[in-house]
C-alpha cells in the first residue's frame, strides 16, 4: 500500500512538472521588414534589349514565386544534368545531411530528460565476515564465515521540471536542429548556384578564347602581308615591328585564358564530387543557354522567410532565447525524486521469494547558496548571447536585402552594358573591315589599320564578357532570393 501511494504521488509530481510554466522569455519571431521595395534598385519594369546571344529583354515581376529547380529556366539539358549530379554526388551535401541527422538525434536525446530514468541491476556478492567481532549475517547456527548475496533491483530517478529548465533546453535543441536544417538548404542552394555560375564562366572563357584565336589569325595574316611588302620595298620595319608586337601581345593573352578555362573545368568537376581525372563530358557555350525572360522579385517581408541564412539566424536567436530560460532555471531550487524496488537473497533460487523484497522512495530539494556568482554570470552571459544573436539576425536581414538590391542593379546595368557593347562590336567590326579594304588599296596607313584592329579585338572580348555577366547575374538573383527551396519536396532536406 505504501509503495502504491508513493508511486501515485510521484506520478502527480511528474504531471505537475510537465504542465508548469517555464521561466525565461517566450520566443516570438522578429517582425518582418515593412519596406515595399529595395530603394532605387529596379524591382519592376523591363531591362534593355540587345541583338545576339543573351540580349533578350528581362522583366522584373514583383511578388512572383520562384521554381524549386530554377536552373531549368536556362533551357539547357546539359546544365540540368550537371546540377542534378552535383546535388547527388557533392560531399558537402552528404556532410550537411549527416549534421542534420545528428542535430535531430541530439534533440531526441534531450527530449528524454522530460521522463524518468529507470535502470535495472543484478548484483552477486561473495563475502566473508569477521567471526571474532560480528555475528553471522545469515543468522544460521554455523561458524562458516563465507556467504553469497544476490540482489536484483530497479532504480528510478527523476528531476521534475518545475521551472521549465529542461523544456527550455529541449526548445533550444529543437531550434538548433532547425538551424542545421537551414544550413543544409543553404548548402543546396549555394551548390546549385555555383554549378550554374561555373558553367557560365566556362562558356564565357570559351567565347573569349575563340575570339582571341580568330583575331590572332587575322593579325598573323597582316603580319605576313607586311613582311612581304617589306621584302618588296613597299613597307618598312616602322610598319612591321608594331604589327609583330601587337600579334605577340594578343598571343600572350591566350595562355591565361586557357589556364582559367582548365581551372574552371576542375572546379566544375569538384562541384560534382569527382576527382580531376573524372571531368564531365559536357561543355558549355553561351549560345546554348537561354536567358530567362521573367525575373521574380520578392518583397523584403517575404525575403526573410525565403532566405535560408536569415532563417538559420532566426533559429539561432530562438536557441539563444531558450538558453536564457535554462540559465534562469539553474538559479532556482532543484528537485529530484528517486525510488528502488527489488529483491535480495542468499541464493539465486530464493530471489523474488517471500520476505526477500525491498523498496524505497525519496525526494530531495537543493538550492545553491554560494558559488561566487557563477550562476548569476552564466545568466548574464546568456542574456548577452541573446543580444548578440538578435544583432546577427538583423545583420542577416540587411545582407539579404543588400544582395537582392545589388543583383537587381547589376541586371539593369548588365542589360545596358550589353546593348552598348553590341553596338560597339558592330561598329568596330565594320570599321576594321573597312580599314582592311582601304589598306589593301593603299589609301589607309598601317598605323590606322592597327588602331582599328585593336579596337575590334577589345570590342569582341568586351561583348562576350557582357553576355556572360547577364547569365551569371541572373543566376545570382535566384540565389539571392532564396533559390525556391520551399517549392521542393520536404524530403529533399531530411
Amino acid at each position: 500500500m505504501g509503495l502504491s501511494m508513493s508511486l501515485r504521488l510521484m506520478a502527480s509530481a511528474v504531471l505537475a512538472a510537465l504542465t508548469a510554466c517555464a521561466v525565461g522569455p517566450n520566443f516570438h519571431r522578429p517582425a518582418a521588414p515593412e519596406d515595399r521595395d529595395y530603394g532605387n534598385a529596379p524591382a519592376q519594369g523591363t531591362t534593355a534589349a540587345a541583338p545576339g546571344t543573351g540580349g533578350a529583354a528581362q522583366t522584373f515581376a514583383l511578388g512572383t514565386d520562384i521554381p524549386g529547380q530554377w536552373w531549368t529556366l536556362f533551357e539547357s539539358p546539359k546544365l540540368n544534368s550537371l546540377v542534378e549530379q552535383s546535388l547527388k554526388g557533392n560531399p558537402n551535401i552528404d556532410a550537411a545531411r549527416a549534421s542534420l541527422r545528428e542535430a535531430y538525434d541530439l534533440y531526441k536525446a534531450q527530449r528524454a530528460n522530460l521522463l524518468p530514468n529507470v535502470q535495472g541491476g543484478l548484483d552477486a556478492t561473495r563475502a566473508k565476515f569477521p567471526t571474532a567481532t560480528l555475528s553471522n549475517p545469515t543468522s544460521l547456527p554455523q561458524v562458516n564465515p563465507y556467504y553469497n548475496l544476490y540482489t536484483a533491483q530497479l532504480s528510478l530517478s527523476y528531476m521534475p521540471d518545475v521551472f521549465g529548465g529542461t523544456r527550455r533546453a529541449l526548445e533550444g535543441a529543437r531550434a538548433q536542429a532547425e538551424a542545421t536544417r537551414y544550413e543544409l538548404i543553404a548548402t543546396y542552394i549555394t551548390l546549385s548556384s555555383n554549378v550554374v555560375a561555373t558553367a557560365v564562366q566556362e562558356a564565357s572563357l570559351r567565347g573569349q578564347i575563340t575570339a582571341t584565336q580568330r583575331l590572332l589569325e587575322l593579325q598573323h595574316q597582316l603580319t605576313e602581308t607586311l613582311r612581304q611588302q617589306r621584302s618588296l620595298g613597299t613597307a618598312s620595319n616602322v610598319d612591321l615591328l608594331p604589327q609583330e608586337a601587337l600579334e605577340a601581345q594578343t598571343a600572350a593573352t591566350l595562355p591565361p585564358l586557357q589556364k582559367q578555362l582548365g581551372q574552371t573545368r576542375d572546379a566544375l568537376t569538384a562541384l560534382l564530387g569527382r576527382l580531376p581525372a573524372r571531368e564531365p563530358a559536357e561543355t558549355f557555350e553561351l549560345a546554348e543557354l537561354t536567358l530567362p525572360a521573367q525575373l521574380p522579385v520578392s518583397l523584403p517581408s517575404k525575403l526573410v522567410e525565403q532566405r535560408p541564412d536569415v532563417r538559420q539566424a532566426e533559429e539561432n536567436l530562438h536557441a539563444a532565447s531558450a538558453a536564457v530560460g535554462v540559465a534562469l532555471a539553474n538559479m532556482l531550487p532543484q528537485f529530484s525524486i528517486s525510488a528502488d524496488v527489488g529483491s535480495a537473497a542468499l541464493t539465486t533460487g530464493a530471489l523474488f521469494g517471500p520476505y526477500t523484497g525491498f523498496w524505497d522512495i525519496g525526494a530531495s530539494l537543493s538550492q545553491t547558496l554560494f558559488d561566487a556568482g557563477a550562476l548569476l554570470y552564466r545568466h548574464r552571459a546568456a542574456d548577452e548571447a541573446l543580444d548578440a544573436a538578435a544583432a546577427q539576425y538583423r545583420a542577416a536581414v540587411i545582407l539579404a536585402c543588400q544582395n537582392v538590391a545589388d543583383t537587381l542593379r547589376a541586371l539593369q546595368a548588365d542589360a545596358d552594358a550589353l546593348k552598348a557593347s553590341a553596338a560597339a562590336d558592330v561598329a568596330s567590326r565594320d570599321a576594321f573591315e573597312l580599314a582592311q579594304r582601304q589598306h589593301a588599296l593603299g589609301t589607309l596607313s598601317t598605323v590606322a589599320l592597327l588602331n582599328a584592329e585593336q579596337a575590334y579585338q577589345l570590342a569582341e572580348v568586351t561583348l562576350i564578357q557582357a553576355q556572360a555577366n547577364r547569365y551569371a547575374d541572373t543566376a545570382g538573383l535566384f540565389q539571392a532570393l532564396g533559390g525556391g527551396w520551399w517549392n521542393l519536396p520536404e524530403a529533399t532536406f531530411k
